[in-house]
């Protein structure tokens, strides 16, 4: 029941946070400024569109694909077909409750695949922990390669944050402590109850997060890693070249605004308003005006938002006939 509570009340909170972003941004706004949000959000090329959500789509799928790379460690081999749906299910749950998809995807796969939901647990606390790597590699990759551009905005930035952490270092300890614990406590339980379901458990808890080190396929892992991130940064060039105010940014100020759009999606649920923001500050410093640099960060985020609904709608919609159909032939070839 607490758990419940604390639950809602952090999505109660990041969701309030996102809202409440959306309004200060909006009511910011002058009658004359509010003019030129509307004008610039209709400058967008409606034609790439299309290849925006190829591109999108393209990305959820090898993601699909890197976790059955993942789901065979553990020795289960589920269809690709099912894996992408359950993904797709995943994403649009999130956007509901922030965390839940994660949950969620797992329970749809073990629904249909009749594999233990516990035995996948641990791919996804890897493949989350893979995903936060990877975006601290592109985030310093980026700031090297733009550091002429966005030295002094990261500058000022971190020395604010290091402020903050200065003023907030024993909630950090106590953060940092309190992981500790909890992996000591997993250790201890899983010594003294090797044989239970507890035990169980937490082996495979264990052995799906460090399923990336012992897999065979890390190199097809590995480069399915790249594929997703290259479909998350051709999205926004692509995103970029749609409006006149910034298509005269290079690849680069692609990836900058994919490092910070990546941490406004991790902020609030769904990035609703910390994305707008960040991209927009970012594109700012690029010296695209205030205007259309926001009209970017809603487009590209409303565009995100509405492909992992469309696909998502479409997943719950599917998975239920297409396995139905799909036991019935094989209970048809059995026969």
């Amino acid at each position: 029941m607490k758990r419940t509570l604390l639950t809602i009340l952090q999505y109660v909170i990041f969701l309030g946070l996102g809202i409440w972003i959306v309004y200060h941004m909006l009511h910011q706004l002058s009658p004359k400024e509010e003019y030129d949000l509307i004008a610039a959000i209709e400058s967008i090329n409606a034609w790439y569109l299309i290849p925006i959500s190829i591109v999108g789509f393209l990305s959820h799928f090898f993601r699909a694909i890197r976790w059955l790379y993942l789901l065979e460690t553990t020795g289960t081999k589920p269809s690709l077909v099912n894996t992408t749906l359950a993904v797709m299910i995943g994403y649009i749950t999130n956007l509901a409750i922030p965390r839940a998809g994660e949950v969620a995807k797992c329970t749809v796969l073990a629904k249909y695949e009749k594999i233990p939901a516990h035995k996948m647990i641990g791919t996804i606390v890897a493949e989350r922990a893979f995903d936060i790597l990877c975006l601290l590699v592109i985030a310093v990759a980026a700031f090297l390669l733009q550091l002429r551009m966005i030295s002094d905005y990261v500058g000022d930035k971190m020395h604010l944050l290091g402020e903050k952490i200065q003023r907030h270092q024993t909630i950090l300890f106590l953060i940092l402590a309190a992981v500790a614990a909890l992996i000591v406590a997993l250790v201890v339980v899983y010594r003294r109850n090797r044989e239970t379901k507890v035990g169980k458990f937490i082996k495979e808890l264990a052995h799906g997060v460090f399923s990336i080190i012992h897999m065979k396929k890390r190199w097809q892992f590995m480069g399915y890693t790249v594929l997703i991130w290259a479909m998350y940064l051709l999205q926004i060039f692509i995103g970029l070249e749609s409006l006149p105010a910034t298509n005269h940014l290079s690849i680069l100020a692609a990836l900058v605004v994919l490092v910070y759009g990546s941490v406004g999606m991790i902020v609030t649920p769904g990035g609703i308003g910390m994305y707008t923001l960040l991209v927009a500050q970012i594109l700012g410093v690029y010296n695209v005006p205030d205007v259309p640099a926001e009209a970017f960060g809603w487009i590209a985020w409303a565009v995100q938002t509405v492909i992992i609904i469309i696909l998502g709608v479409a997943s719950l919609l599917l998975i239920h006939p297409l396995n139905r159909k799909k036991d019935a032939q094989a209970a048809v070839d059995t026969k």
